[in-house]
């Protein structure tokens, strides 16, 4: 009889999807609106910002989201550079 070399599935880990895209970028849809968003990992998050959502500072090593509009008014690098750093939270809800 041929071995098997699967693993017993009730050892599996739950997917931590957020790890999995490693910061990759993806769009959403807000309020009429198109954002390219990407996830900040606590390891990535480097500096101090200030949450637009809530006006709380996002300290360094606290995993966050980068957003900015698909199409600035002026152009796709002047949308890139307006880009705002918020807590996962305040994206979710805004």
């Amino acid at each position: 009889m041929a071995r098997r070399n699967r693993r017993d599935r009730g050892d599996d880990e739950p997917l931590d999807i957020d790890r999995i895209r490693g910061g990759m970028r993806r769009t959403e849809f807000k309020r009429g609106e198109s954002w390219i968003v990407q996830s900040i990992s606590a390891e990535r998050a480097q500096k101090d910002y200030v949450c637009p959502g809530c006006t709380v500072m996002i300290a360094p090593g606290i995993p966050h989201v980068v957003a900015w509009h698909e199409e600035g008014l002026f152009g796709a690098e002047r949308a890139v550079s307006d880009r705002r750093h918020w807590h996962t939270h305040c994206w979710r809800i805004h």
